[in-house]
């Protein structure tokens, strides 16, 4: 073998290192920064009066996809929308982390099947454990493993699965509060766990008990194709609830699990609402009076959401809500939500890390002070903010 032959064997296996390495740390990084983007913008302006509310408030956020990524939510980053010391410096008191384990390429808001799959080429490309490239449930269960871990690791981070664990975030951060004399604010924040679609299941609803018993207390039932249980609001049949469908919405409203409405058919939305025993939520969605958009459903779904004691967590991004979503349209959204359905029914629910251009985690002060501009009360602008979502966690979450 000649000099030159010898020079390949060697170089081979460092371009293939090299290749590897970009594979795994590079691309994944880009393509987070890339997608869970902001737009450009000056520093959003807050009063001091809106900063010492905002201080005060509870809040609670009902949609973050941060750990479909491999960002560590415990460290401070420069991309992406979420991580726990800037979801402190928002003072954000919980936060439901949801779980992506399905989407389909040239996903739409129009028109979706379930054929192609983007998540199996970002699980291998993020180094995900071999049995989440075929497995839906493992990639959630995985996701679920790496929520505990942050919470097991970083002591900002409490776990909120029941209503005695939503009372003990609750009561670490009134003490942290009453303790707290300057400096960085760092209070700990309760994390909840959901599903954006129940294609996890597997067609088995043995798996609730699976998911329930990983942390998971919110389940959506679609995301933007048909599955198992029925029709997506982006997909192809417009249809209801199937056999399955019916068995596992049963099997959750049974078993206390929180059913999300996002992304669902019209037609499921209607059956789901005659089915079940406890209210639901919409967890990231706009307005179809506000914004005329295939993402949202019709405003007399929303009412009957809202009639029966459920939730409309507003989204922070177009086309739910309008374009730019600046906090000013998050808060117009906001507002007609209030006034159509009710201050009680309307939460927040960014869907951070969603793969959408929104405003950072960091940012939610500027809601408030968008909200005082336009007169609303601060009874309801703590409401909106967080306490309906409190009210609601304290009244259907498990005792224990």
């Amino acid at each position: 073998m000649g000099k030159w032959g010898q020079r390949l064997i060697i170089a081979v296996p460092v371009l293939i290192g090299v290749a590897l390495i970009g594979f795994h740390l590079v691309l994944p990084r880009y393509f987070d920064a890339k997608v869970n983007a902001t737009f450009p913008h000056e520093p959003y302006p807050v009063s001091d009066d809106t900063a010492a509310l905002h201080r005060s408030l509870t809040i609670m956020d009902w949609h973050a996809d941060s750990f479909l990524w491999t960002r560590d939510i415990r460290k401070r980053h420069s991309y992406g929308h979420v991580d726990i010391p800037r979801l402190q410096d928002a003072n954000v008191a919980l936060q439901m982390f949801t779980t992506v384990t399905k989407s389909p390429r040239g996903q739409n808001f129009d028109r979706n099947t379930g054929d192609t799959d983007n998540i199996t080429i970002l699980a291998v490309a993020q180094g995900w454990p071999s049995k989440t490239w075929d497995s839906l449930l493992e990639r959630a269960l995985y996701q679920a493993r790496r929520l505990n871990r942050a919470v097991e690791t970083d002591p900002s981070l409490m776990w909120v699965r029941n209503k005695a664990e939503l009372a003990a975030v609750l009561e670490a951060r009134a003490a942290y509060g009453e303790a707290h004399t300057g400096g960085p604010w760092t209070p700990p924040i309760g994390a909840l766990l959901g599903a954006e679609g129940a294609h996890p299941l597997e067609a088995e609803v043995e798996n609730i008990d699976v998911m329930y018993d990983a942390g998971f207390r919110m389940l959506g039932l679609t995301h933007f194709f048909d599955n198992a249980l029925g029709g997506s609001l982006h997909g192809i049949s417009n249809a209801g609830l199937t056999d399955f469908g019916r068995a596992a919405v049963d099997a959750m409203d049974k078993k206390g699990i929180i059913i999300d409405l996002a992304h669902a058919s019209e037609t499921v939305v209607a059956e789901v609402l005659d089915r079940v025993t406890r209210p639901v939520v919409v967890s990231h969605t706009g307005f179809k009076g506000h914004t005329n958009s295939p993402r949202n459903i019709s405003d007399h779904l929303m009412k009957r959401i809202a009639d029966a004691g459920g939730l409309l967590s507003v989204a922070f991004f177009a086309p739910a809500i309008a374009n730019p979503p600046t906090p000013d349209a998050i808060a117009d959204a906001i507002i007609y939500g209030m006034e159509t359905f009710g201050v009680g029914a309307i939460a927040l629910g960014s869907d951070w890390d969603g793969s959408v251009i929104t405003i950072r985690s960091d940012e939610i002060a500027a809601i408030t002070e968008a909200l005082r501009t336009r007169g609303v009360s601060d009874a309801d602008i703590r409401a909106v903010m967080g306490g309906n979502s409190v009210r609601f966690l304290e009244t259907w979450l498990p005792d224990a």
